[in-house]
């Protein structure tokens, strides 16, 4: 053949090719015939094997028997909030009877400085030493688990004492009151016989011991140190001060280098660690010039919340010293943020106070007082001496003298600490002079015991971890030292927030309702969108500012911060919202119709919010059974209620709490427990579904026996408001795809105490009959659920009476699909104008059936199942979302964790040279060798921990320049709603050199899309994937400035006490003379580097 012949042919071939891919039509007809087949093929299916006709048809039996209510939003939030004022109330009762025992038992002991006591330490209970016997201080101290605390080994007839590592158990003054504190047993055990409920009972001594109920075995930290120090707990700082406007005041001087300089930035942190949200602070360096640690904070102060701290803390470390130390100016400026807040009505508006933190005060400052402070006093300056040199002690003693502070000398790492804790003691003088006892309730915090974290991580229950305290001051009553106004301590309880949220019953809320808390600050106690945890690598931490989450950042449709204002001000009312809310861990939106209802709970600073979604969320039906006739059906085998539910109480008797609810809700019906609390309208309505839903059980069993149960379908359920579910079980555990699916572990899936069922929520939210179906990605398992929702009517009323359902495998949907979405070869295709006889099995075509929400249900690569479809195919994708079939919904968190994207230079100039990296080695050694001789005091010297610790410190800190920080951020993300007016689509999207055709069809009758596409166009060069990321929003210097500074509407404290006239202020610390002895000191240093050397 000739060349120029075989080139025509070439050429011919290539024409015909993209004559055919230019004429290649997908004909709408036909795909809109695949949708209507499957859609029959689908319902019938469905309605089959879960029943859901039959449920519905003996609901429509029974509504002349029942009725349809409309709850009263209004008179309910007030009737929770009563139960929980209630609730709250017994606690305060059991806290105050603590505080007058301890307070008569030192009134009556007269100190004895040789008294020898022993006690039962938490850490050394049961150790024995190498002999056999008991260390001292231990002793033989039974434990027994006790799941009503966590399910630790407890003993619930002895409490215990804690001792920080840094505290000598045996000073006199610890052996004092710890055997005055030994009265507050009694107490303990009786009011936990009161209040079974109550969870832990606690004192907390000025001393720096801690006496624990029930008594516990201590674990230290993995350096064998016990760490906590009750007087560092919020608890303990809040009870015993009153709310403080704080300005830190450090010397960053040329004099102030090295360890001068880690001991005052450990002393700021310090400090920082005492404050709360009630506080005010801000921080100032000086040398021979003023500056603010944070400029966006200039002459004001800033709430002293958790993020606020850590973000002075990030500063404050970052300080480098210069200059010469000027500090006239550096007062002048704190006296003036002070007097102008205190004058416009801002901050704290009661305890205000200066800490200047310095190595010595030179200039002439009484000028400077007197312009400010004198002759009222009004700020109260505390100053921290730091460093080892005492040349300018007395001046920095006279400014804390003759400004109603303390004067402290820190010259150590390890004295910061004790040290800092004065300022407290000094602030509490005029509460304890005058004897108020204000009941406190701290903001919510982190459990240190954490019952199932990892399993809890991926339920929205994260914020019902939390606790929330409630404590007392302790005082002295001795008329003798009344004058110094002397703190004993501080005692209190804590409050899982899981019970509080507990007494407003889930079944009252409906599918999309829920109850929330907030502190006087607008804060979050409990809500269940809060999330304090969050994921680092294979860690759960709570996130930085966990407790500090406003309620505006979490309803964040209030754009006006009406309900927030309300909620502040301790106002009672209602609010409607149009808001866009979210389901399935973010991916799918719901547009709801949300009405709030709020009210103050009486002696607390918090306030109580209700949601109820307007429609079928307000409307819930009541029906009659006998006791009889229900519990027939409420012990079938297919049966169980919702498990974290209160239906009767069984927490209250010590003896019912080995019942499950279900077992403590028959026994209370039978008569076997008559004593039991239960909830008679829940149990009422859970009987009337017990025996609506009993023909459910014959039915399913029925198509089981019948031996033509399609292989796939696996499970068909049904669950109704009152937290009732039926299970059946088509397929044994061996062959089923879903083997977790409506087990114990599928929180998800089951009705909890902080939320219905996913596939109950989706139901709902859908036209009741027609079913929802949707994928399921669990860690590879895939399968799909189809649900759908049953009504009750009356009174002209319509109720969702529950949600039926089915569990179905991938392989089953995928059969059916196949075998629908094909044409045969003896197909007549003269009407047919494109491509036919059509098949979705063909190599030419990309067929998927996407859901409501863009979610890819099947697809022929199993690994697209589950998978946004905008990332499958991006160009289709785009021009559907163009076209309206799909429309963008944005989404937003602003409690979201983000990759911290500030670096320091430092960091990253240490890794280009590896002289760099030794000389950073060497630089590490040496002054952490030289810090360990200076650092600590000679009396813990022979401890290793400080090296362990020295260690640990380098590790982690190396570790970090690694990892990248995650930091808390706010970011929007989109998700995707198919607009259900807009039937069918079809376009050819050009994609360079070939155009690519496709055709969308809804499936009727359901809430899926047909979606057929061409598949040998590729259109990803000019269409990238829709990816449904969160992007981080990012502001602008000003606008995020303005953002941090902000002070949002809050609620004071009612109680303030600033001021008594009976204070002995000439209480204001003192100054011991340090004499240096050479050769002790040379020997100290040779012996410490030769331990250095050999560990």
């Amino acid at each position: 053949m000739e060349p120029r012949s075989t080139l025509r042919g070439f050429v011919g071939v290539f024409f015909l090719w993209v004559t055919v891919q230019a004429q290649m039509k997908i004909p709408p007809e036909t795909v809109q015939q695949w949708a209507s087949v499957f859609s029959t093929q689908l319902r019938d299916l469905s309605s089959k094997y879960s029943g859901s006709l039959l449920l519905q048809k003996k609901l429509k039996d029974v509504e002349s028997i029942i009725k349809v209510v409309e709850l009263d939003g209004q008179d309910l939030v007030k009737d929770f909030a009563a139960e929980i004022e209630r609730m709250l109330g017994r606690k305060m009762k059991s806290v105050k009877r603590l505080a007058e025992s301890a307070e008569d038992a030192d009134l009556y002991h007269d100190f004895n400085a040789s008294l020898q006591f022993d006690y039962y330490n938490s850490m050394l209970i049961n150790t024995v030493d190498e002999d056999g016997n008991f260390v001292d201080l231990g002793g033989g101290f039974a434990l027994e688990v006790n799941e009503h605390f966590n399910k630790m080994p407890v003993n619930t007839l002895q409490s215990n004492i804690q001792v920080p590592t840094n505290v000598y158990n045996k000073d006199p003054n610890i052996l004092n009151a710890i055997y005055n504190s030994e009265a507050l047993n009694d107490v303990f055990i009786g009011n936990f016989l009161k209040d079974p409920t109550l969870t832990w009972q606690y004192f907390g001594s000025s001393t720096g011991f801690f006496r624990i109920y029930p008594g516990i075995k201590w674990t230290p930290d993995t350096n064998g140190v016990a760490a906590f120090d009750c007087r560092n707990r919020n608890w303990y700082i809040q009870a015993a001060t009153s709310p403080k406007d704080i300005i830190i005041m450090v010397d960053i001087s040329g004099s102030m280098k090295g360890l001068k300089m880690t001991i005052a930035k450990h002393t700021i942190n310090t400090i920082l660690d005492t404050l709360g949200e009630n506080d005010f602070v801000n921080v100032i360096a000086y040398t021979d010039y003023v500056r603010y640690v944070e400029p966006c904070f200039r002459g004001t102060l800033v709430q002293a919340d958790l993020d606020n701290r850590e973000h002075f803390k990030m500063l404050v470390d970052e300080l480098h010293v210069k200059g010469e130390a000027k500090l006239k100016n550096a007062m002048k400026e704190s006296f003036k943020i002070l007097n102008e807040a205190r004058a416009n009505g801002l901050g704290s508006m009661c305890n205000q106070a200066i800490m200047l933190i310095t190595d010595g005060a030179m200039e002439d400052f009484e000028s400077v007082f007197e312009e400010f402070n004198w002759p009222e006093r009004r700020v109260r300056v505390f100053t921290y001496l730091i460093g080892r040199e005492m040349t300018f002690a007395q001046n920095t003693k006279w400014i804390a003298c003759n400004n109603k502070g303390y004067y402290t000398h820190i010259s150590t790492l390890a004295d910061v600490q004790e040290n800092v804790m004065e300022y407290l003691h000094v602030l509490s003088r005029p509460m304890v002079i005058n004897h108020d006892h204000d009941i406190i309730w701290t903001e919510a915090y982190m459990d240190t015991v954490l019952p199932n974290t990892k399993e809890l991580f991926n339920t929205k229950a994260q914020s019902l971890l939390l606790m929330t305290s409630v404590a007392m001051p302790v005082f002295s009553k001795k008329k003798e030292t009344l004058s110094h106004g002397i703190l004993l301590g501080v005692v209190g309880s804590d409050i899982p927030l899981m019970e509080v949220m507990k007494l407003a019953p889930r079944y009252m809320l409906g599918a999309h309702g829920y109850t929330f808390l907030i502190t006087n600050n607008g804060y979050i106690l409990a809500h269940p969108d809060l999330r304090p945890l969050y994921r680092d690598g294979k860690k759960l931490k709570p996130k930085p500012n966990y407790n500090s989450v406003d309620l505006s950042e979490v309803e964040w449709e209030d754009t006006e911060e009406m309900l927030r204002t309300a909620m502040v001000r301790g106002e009672t009312g209602n609010l409607g919202l149009n808001v866009r809310s979210s389901v399935d861990n973010g991916k799918r939106p719901m547009f709801l119709i949300n009405e709030y209802f709020y009210t103050n709970v009486d002696e607390t600073p918090f306030s109580f919010g209700m949601v109820l979604t307007r429609g079928h969320g307000k409307l819930m039906f009541v029906g009659n059974v006998s006791v009889e006739e229900g519990l027939h059906d409420l012990t079938s085998p297919d049966l169980s209620i919702a498990s974290e539910w209160t239906y009767c109480e069984t927490d209250v008797d010590p003896a019912h709490r080995k019942y499950s609810q279900l077992q403590a809700a028959i026994r209370y019906l039978l008569g076997k427990e008559p004593d039991l609390e239960c909830d008679e309208v829940l149990l009422q309505q859970t009987l009337f579904d017990a025996v609506v839903t009993a023909p459910m059980e014959a039915y399913w069993n029925a198509l089981a026996l019948s031996d033509r149960v399609e292989p796939g379908i696996e499970t068909a359920f049904l669950g109704t408001r009152s937290g009732l579910m039926r299970i059946m079980r088509y397929a044994g555990v061996e062959t089923r795809v879903a083997k977790k699916f409506l087990t114990p572990a599928d929180k998800n899936n089951l009705f909890t105490v902080d939320h219905f069922p996913l596939w109950y929520r989706l139901a709902v939210e859908f036209r009741p009959g027609t079913f929802f179906y949707y994928p399921i990605n669990d860690k590879g398992v895939k399968y799909a659920i189809a649900t759908t929702a049953v009504t009750v009517s009356a009174q002209g009323k319509t109720a969702i009476a529950g949600v039926v359902g089915l569990q179905m495998s991938l392989d089953l949907l995928e059969k059916r699909f196949w075998d629908i979405t094909k044409q045969d070869s003896d197909t007549d295709c003269s009407n047919v104008e494109g491509l036919c006889p059509l098949s979705c099995e063909s190599p030419d075509l990309n067929c998927f059936l996407v859901d409501t929400n863009g979610f890819v249900l099947l697809s022929k690569d199993r690994k697209e199942v589950g998978s946004f479809f905008g990332e499958v195919d991006g160009s289709v994708m785009a021009t559907l979302i163009k076209m309206g079939f799909f429309k963008k919904v944005s989404l937003f968190d602003y409690q979201a964790m983000c990759k911290n994207s500030h670096h320091h230079t430092s960091n990253a100039r240490s890794l280009l040279s590896p002289l760099n990296v030794a000389m950073a080695i060497l630089r590490w050694i040496f002054s952490k060798g030289l810090m360990f001789l200076l650092d600590f005091s000679w009396c813990f010297f022979w401890h290793s921990d400080y090296l362990v610790d020295a260690k640990a410190g380098y590790h982690t800190s190396h570790k970090q320049k690694k990892v990248e920080a995650l930091v808390p951020c706010e970011t929007s993300y989109p998700v995707f709603m198919l607009d259900s007016s807009i039937s069918e689509a079809n376009s050819i999207i050009k994609c360079g050199r070939c155009q690519k055709m496709f055709v969308v069809q809804q499936v009727p009758d359901s809430n899926l899309a047909l979606v057929v596409t061409e598949a040998n166009c590729d259109c990803s060069r000019q269409y990238g994937p829709i990816p449904l990321q969160p992007k981080e929003i990012k502001y602008i210097a000003t606008v995020k400035c303005n953002r941090m500074k902000s002070q949002k509407l809050r609620r004071r404290p009612e109680s303030c006490h600033a001021y008594h006239p009976k204070e002995n202020a000439k209480d204001c610390g003192g100054v011991a003379t340090i004499y240096l002895s050479i050769t002790l000191f040379c020997t100290s240093m040779l012996v410490s580097l030769l331990r250095l050397c050999l560990t």
